[in-house]
């Protein structure tokens, strides 16, 4: 099953874990030296150290406010055994002040740490909660440990620090529509959120593939609407009661972290149409989308049905969330149900609005109103800049940086969070060896080096500039085990981009820092990237020798083994191309300095002969395909039969392939021959479910998602005519409608970097 194939390919398990909380010593080359992030604004290393010790007491003389120190002892006494609360408050003692006369912004803070004495000094109870995760990082990682250690000194270096925040909003974004995400696994990204000094979670609750919050006058929202029908027949679910909502908005509170809802409008509904259909321009019937991407129904703005509708959701929603802002998305609508609707016409007719455009501007001015009466600063995607932006509204600006300086040229707050640096669904390394995702490329480098400050703004409007976060959508997150994988450490780069001034970052310094962080997060059980060898693909042939190169998406070291053992800390370095002249099983991974290892790729190397042309007779070009209606999620559900119907196939390379649609799903087998053009080694990816050349099963994608590829393979052939199969299911795996895709196969002479997209021209049709 594909989950299973994915998540092999996830860091849920195979961890070989060397080093980090469970194997504890006294000094580790990760604890060594300063390793805060983000990294303070400064930060004075003095002479000594203090040791936290079972004498050491709290001091708290901060008016009764809530500045974390419950988390604090709860999280020392966790790992240490130690009660500061019950120890005498002399000699060796942590204390906590707030100070309104510091010459800092209202987050800042002051951390001196001498032999005899910590102080923690914040202007405002945040600040003295930030100053003691600072604290906290300065201690050993195994700090983060969820059982005690007995065996560690737990020392403390003499420091000054004076630290504050560069920007207002720190945020970190959160999906759980495509995917569903246990009360649990929201807590866990919101200690990390406090650990790195974010207080920001913008938390998605509505879409077209679910809803998800529980809104008590329209039940059916969630017994309808948070559930949906798979591709592969299985049903989805999950909701927050409003009572689990207060208890992670309490959780997020308690860690100085606001919770903003995301209550989706005018599109992205369906799941809300589909459980109150009579909202929608057409009435119905509807189904909770399954597969991704935009859906067309959308909540009818002719109807004032809809805005009564709305503003009773919104009247719960607001009752749950003491945040001052509330996101109401309106990114994504399409027009199409408003052009055709007789009530959206005539809306716009009375308002004089001169286009769809405006109409959504409308829609969203009228909600606007609506959360002003309950004294809230709305939020929307940057598509909220169409047809005349809301009087009090804030940009989120994602398709890029242009609608965040449009905004902020306009005099509106804006957060920059453009896709090119801040959409933690990407990539993060070659999607040959990665587990799906939606596409696009963010390395770690890549999130470090954002500037939220456009150059385009002048500093007049630079100030409306609020801060940034990291966009977590999770249509191939599957688990929340890969959606940690997806996430972390790329929010510890997007956490320093927030909080650390421009002048004061370090790439070289933050992968050093980095070391520490991950054993903190091994001691959360936090699922984060390794990088893995990528290079070569895993089905590796030749005909004299072999030469296989590995490179990796940031610095990290490689080992390898060659006699079939699994490889470990101790295997052998990768350092340059590795040679082979005899068939060969190649295991490879990555290790972090901590010593704990990646998944690891296993390469099969395999002395072949080049296989022969054949003298075929042909009668055109492209391929011969019997196809068949109906439902096939893997090669197994083909049988013989013989109402599958017979055509000419010109295998266009491009989409749309108007012969499939996702809303008749069915099979397809093409056949015939593919033309070589030169002797030599080939490498093949391809999105269809099998692929046969020569008569050889050389690339499986069977009952995988295949948006993308992750199982190229190779083979030596001769110039000339090679027979084909193609195994080609229209069917919707993972939400990913295939069709969407088409029977592409793509292919290169060994050596070459370009793809070639094989088409009519590469195939021909047997006589």
């Amino acid at each position: 099953m594909f989950l299973r194939k994915v998540l092999t390919m996830c860091c849920v398990a195979g961890f070989v874990l060397l080093a980090g909380c469970q194997k504890k010593q006294a000094v580790a080359t990760y604890n060594e030296g300063i390793n805060i992030v983000p990294k303070p604004e400064s930060i004075q290393e003095r002479i000594g150290e203090f040791v936290l010790s079972d004498k050491t007491g709290l001091v708290v003389n901060c008016n009764n406010q809530n500045v974390g120190q419950d988390l604090f002892l709860e999280k020392v006494k966790k790992a240490t055994g130690f009660d500061l609360a019950a120890n005498e408050k002399q000699g060796n003692t942590i204390e906590l002040l707030i100070d309104e006369s510091l010459t800092l912004n209202d987050e800042g803070y002051t951390l001196s740490v001498q032999p005899e004495k910590v102080l923690v000094t914040g202007k405002t109870n945040k600040g003295v909660f930030y100053g003691l995760q600072t604290l906290l990082q300065l201690l050993p990682a195994e700090i983060e440990s969820d059982k005690v250690i007995t065996d560690m000194t737990w020392r403390i270096p003499a420091v000054k620090v004076i630290d504050q925040p560069r920007f207002v909003y720190r945020g970190m974004h959160l999906d759980v529509c495509r995917h569903f995400v246990p009360v649990d696994d929201v807590k866990k990204h919101l200690d990390m959120m406090a650990m790195c000094k974010l207080n920001k979670f913008h938390w998605h609750l509505t879409e077209d593939q679910a809803w998800r919050i529980e809104i008590k006058k329209y039940p059916l929202l969630t017994e309808i609407g948070s559930k949906r029908i798979e591709g592969e027949g299985t049903e989805y679910g999950g909701f927050y009661t409003q009572e689990q909502i207060k208890e992670v908005v309490k959780y997020a509170q308690e860690r100085m972290i606001d919770v903003i809802p995301e209550i989706e409008l005018p599109g992205h509904a369906l799941a809300a149409l589909t459980a109150y259909p009579q909202f929608s321009c057409t009435g119905g019937p509807f189904k909770v989308r399954n597969l991704w991407g935009v859906e067309p129904d959308v909540y009818c703005a002719g109807k004032e049905e809809t805005f009564e509708f709305l503003s009773n959701v919104i009247d719960e929603v607001v009752a749950l969330f003491p945040s001052e802002y509330f996101h109401i998305g309106g990114d994504e609508c399409p027009k199409d149900r408003w052009k055709t609707c007789a009530l959206c016409q005539k809306r716009m007719r009375k308002e004089g609005l001169k286009n769809e455009h405006e109409l959504q501007s409308y829609f969203v001015r009228r909600v606007e109103k609506i959360l002003q009466a309950h004294g809230k600063k709305m939020i929307g995607w940057d598509e909220i800049l169409e047809g005349g932006l809301a009087e009090s509204a804030v940009v989120m600006s994602w398709r890029g940086e242009k609608g965040g300086i449009d905004a902020a040229n306009l005099e509106h707050d804006v957060i920059m969070t453009p896709y090119q640096w801040c959409y933690l669904d990407w990539y993060q390394g070659n999607e040959n060896v990665e587990p799906v995702a939606i596409g696009g490329y963010t390395p770690l480098k890549r999130c470090y080096e954002y500037e939220p400050l456009p150059a385009a703004l002048d500093a007049a409007k630079q100030k409306h500039i609020l801060g940034t976060q990291g966009n977590v959508w999770t249509e191939y997150m599957y688990t929340p085990q890969l959606i940690e994988y997806r996430v972390y450490p790329r929010l510890l780069a997007l956490a320093e981009v927030n909080w650390s001034a421009a002048d004061n970052k370090n790439w070289e310094d933050f992968l050093k820092r980095l070391d520490n962080q991950f054993v903190r997060m091994d001691c959360k059980h936090i699922n984060y990237h390794i990088p893995l060898p990528e290079g070569p693909c895993n089905n590796v042939v030749f005909l004299d020798t072999a030469r296989i190169a590995f490179t990796t998406s940031r610095p990290v070291k490689v080992v390898y083994t060659t006699n079939g053992s699994e490889p470990d800390a101790e295997s052998a370095v990768y350092t340059d191309t590795l040679k082979f002249t005899a068939n060969t099983t190649l295991k490879a991974a990555c290790v972090l300095n901590t010593g704990k290892i990646s998944p690891v790729r296993t390469i099969t190397i395999s002395k072949t002969e080049t296989i022969p042309s054949i003298d075929a007779k042909v009668k055109g070009n492209g391929l011969n395909e019997a196809y068949n209606a109906g439902t096939y999620i893997t090669t197994n559900d083909i049988k013989d039969s013989e109402t599958w119907k017979k055509r000419t196939n010109k295998m266009a390379p491009i989409p749309p392939y108007t012969d499939y649609s996702y809303q008749q799903p069915s099979a397809s087998i093409f056949t015939g021959f593919m033309n070589i053009e030169a002797d030599g080694i080939y490498e093949f990816n391809t999105d269809l479910d099998q692929f046969y050349i020569a008569n050889q099963l050389l690339v499986d994608n069977n009952g995988e998602v295949k948006r993308f590829s992750r199982n190229v393979s190779t083979i030596a052939l001769q110039k000339g005519l090679h027979p084909v199969k193609l195994v080609y299911l229209n069917n919707i795996i993972g939400g990913w409608p295939q069709c969407w895709n088409g029977p592409k196969v793509r292919y290169r002479k060994l050596g070459e970097k370009a793809w070639k997209m094989a088409d009519s021209n590469s195939y021909r049709l047997q006589k």
